[in-house]
């Protein structure tokens, strides 16, 4: 088992380079600092405690303070318990290099709180009729029908009634790793995840599906950038070349071609005279 903790920055798509786009979501994760250690012999079980995103000592209450300089860090914001993670340390740091493109997670976090909704919301009941006095009296409109039998006189469990939504401890499984981006922290992910933006999450590798697949291939914007700027400017001198061709391939024939039409403009200009 391996995992660690992050933030949930939002969601967007990417393109692969056979044109298909995937909906991902992209994920911040900075430096997780190990900030305790439990074992089997002492606490009953094997787990590590990660702590992340940096808190100020003023908001951080003094006993706190003291649990984070054991393990030499500040405040942290963001403090959970993962189990059968060993060969750990305190003190030691866990960043993204933990995991590569192409395995698969289980993401955990809390959903968005909706308040209290109906059963129309919370459990997508049909509606009543909208015409013939709908909405109210003998046909509810959105109103809760049968509960059960008068005779039993109670509500039995499991019943789709109204009531709090949201903000529950939800696991979204087998999300696929598209990428990561060490350079900025993100970690992207294919599909949804749960809980608000900037809301916390943890990452573990998923406990159904054990075997990784190869990384997909996605378009480099930056590349793909360039390269139309160099095609847009070979129009210009008449020069080859394509897309499939590299940046630096491209680059050296658009070199010839500006030498090539220089040297044109100078034989005719010396034929002029």
């Amino acid at each position: 088992m391996k995992g660690i903790l992050g933030r949930k920055i939002g969601m967007t798509q990417l393109f692969t380079k056979n044109g298909s786009s995937l909906p991902v979501s992209i994920i911040e994760v900075k430096k997780n600092i190990v900030t305790s250690i439990f074992t089997k012999e002492k606490n009953g079980y094997n787990a590590i405690q990660l702590s992340t995103f940096d808190k100020r000592d003023k908001l951080t209450k003094k006993p706190l303070l003291g649990h984070f300089k054991k393990a030499k860090t500040n405040g942290k914001k963001f403090v959970k318990e993962i189990k059968n993670m060993k060969n750990y340390n305190l003190g030691d740091i866990l960043n993204l290099s933990i995991f590569s493109p192409g395995e698969f997670v289980d993401v955990t976090g809390i959903s968005k709180g909706k308040g209290f909704q109906g059963t129309i919301k919370r459990y997508n009941q049909k509606i009543g009729p909208k015409s013939h006095g709908g909405g109210g009296g003998s046909k509810p409109l959105r109103l809760t029908g049968s509960i059960g039998d008068v005779a039993s006189n109670k509500v039995n469990k499991g019943m789709t009634m109204p009531g709090q939504m949201g903000s529950k401890q939800k696991t979204i499984q087998n999300l696929e790793i598209i990428t990561i981006d060490q350079k900025n922290n993100a970690l992207i992910v294919k599909g949804s995840i749960p809980g608000p933006k900037k809301g916390f999450v943890i990452i573990k590798s998923t406990t159904k599906w054990t075997s990784s697949k190869k990384p997909q291939k996605l378009v480099d914007i930056e590349e793909t950038q360039i390269k139309n700027k160099l095609l847009e400017e070979a129009k210009h001198y008449n020069a080859d070349i394509n897309t499939n061709m590299s940046i630096k391939e491209m680059k050296k024939i658009l070199i010839d071609a500006k030498v090539l039409k220089k040297d044109i403009e100078n034989k005719d200009k010396k034929g002029e005279k």
